[in-house]
């Protein structure tokens, strides 16, 4: 097995962290998993494993897009330091989850031990985001995939998390300075930021998040439940995930050549039945 580490920095984003460290700590080792806090106060999440690395520093200076490239120079610094000790480091948000196909019955960990991976691998983007005319709220008590069946291909969370070399990450995690990008068949980066309405309304809500700059992002992730909700055309996701997988290997933004597009198109797909257990 190749030694794989998991390395993100969050504030105040304790419900996302505590399902990432349960996602992918038995895949890959919770004592492999970093965490930083954004800031001395920030709230420090449950670790029931006790091994998770969760590290607070000081606060990254300025609201969100000012802040955005301090952050990733910073996760770029801590991921060639941890390749030093590990072959892999995926870098993603908290909110984000790198999925192997169910079909091949791997793991994580096991997968990214068994292919070959030259500077970066992603994962094909699905923005998950609740369909209010046929999701309600929001259960605790079960996986979230059970619960929403519908995603954005939104190409930019087709991101390069998963690394073997030391890089230069662009804000969010969406390129790499100097360098292509390669989608994997078997990988798909769900994206959760859009999933339940009622908790983008208690964001909207957080003096915190509105003193940091996050209002703009908040509207894009209502604007994501809009699409899904008044979309009358949704694509079956397993006939039309590889065509887009096609689409955005093979197409480029014209002002940033090393990431995917998907040309412009809105497109909403029904998320295959075999993720359903999967987070």
């Amino acid at each position: 097995m190749k030694r794989i580490c998991l390395i993100t920095m969050a504030r105040n984003d304790n419900f996302f962290l505590e399902k990432w460290m349960g996602f992918y700590g038995p895949q890959i080792g919770y004592e492999n998993i970093f965490i930083y806090l954004d800031g001395l106060d920030s709230d420090v999440p449950s670790d029931p494993s006790g091994k998770v690395n969760i590290i607070p520093v000081e606060k990254i200076a300025g609201i969100i897009d000012q802040a955005e490239p301090g952050r990733l120079a910073f996760l770029s610094d801590r991921a060639a330091e941890h390749l030093k000790n590990y072959d892999i480091v995926i870098g993603c948000d908290a909110d984000e989850y790198l999925v192997v196909d169910p079909e091949l019955g791997m793991n994580l960990g096991e997968y990214l031990s068994s292919i070959r991976i030259g500077t970066s691998l992603s994962g094909l983007g699905l923005d998950v985001a609740q369909n209010e005319n046929v999701e309600g709220a929001y259960d605790p008590s079960l996986p979230i995939l059970k619960q929403r069946h519908f995603a954005i291909l939104n190409p930019d969370y087709t991101k390069p998390c998963v690394i073997t070399k030391p890089v230069r990450w662009g804000v969010g995690f969406h390129r790499i300075r100097g360098h292509n990008y390669h989608i994997d068949p078997h990988l798909y980066m769900f994206h959760f930021g859009c999933f339940d309405a009622g908790m983008i309304a208690e964001k909207f809500a957080s003096a915190d998040l509105r003193k940091s700059g996050w209002e703009k992002h908040l509207k894009f992730r209502r604007k994501a439940i809009d699409l899904v909700t008044s979309c009358k055309k949704v694509k079956n996701g397993e006939k039309f995930l590889p065509t887009a997988r096609f689409i955005q290997r093979w197409f480029r933004p014209v002002y940033k050549l090393n990431r995917p597009s998907m040309l412009n198109m809105e497109i909403v797909v029904s998320i295959p039945e075999r993720f359903s257990g999967c987070i």
